[in-house]
């Protein structure tokens, strides 16, 4: 049952992952198309709805990313690998916090600015 749980909630986790870049993407495609400024105000509440739905994945990425914590298995790759492991993880989570900040921050200005 444990592993099962393990392999759900780190499939949530990355499914969230993909659907936070999705609508960053999709904020992004929205921005670029030269339509009209009444076609634009109409679809300046899609955008905010994209912007929430972002902030909603990455708190499911957060609360996934802590269910995995506690459902992961130490030492599958041996104690020498588990200490490079958590090492490059470290590093890795660092990295996507710049990335899911600087890309919130992105989708913030696209959604609300001008």
């Amino acid at each position: 049952m444990k592993s099962s749980l393990t392999i759900f909630i780190g499939f949530v986790h990355d499914f969230a992952a993909g659907c936070w870049a999705a609508s960053v993407a999709a904020l992004y495609w929205l921005q670029g198309q030269n339509l009209g400024p009444e076609l634009l105000m109409g679809l300046a509440d899609l955008r905010k709805r994209f912007f929430y739905a972002g902030l909603a994945c990455i708190l499911i990425v957060m609360i996934t990313g802590a269910g995995r914590t506690f459902t992961y298995v130490d030492n599958v790759y041996g104690a020498e690998a588990e200490q490079k492991r958590k090492k490059m993880l470290i590093v890795k989570h660092l990295l996507l916090l710049i990335v899911f900040g600087c890309g919130t921050y992105w989708q913030y200005r696209m959604a609300f600015g001008p």
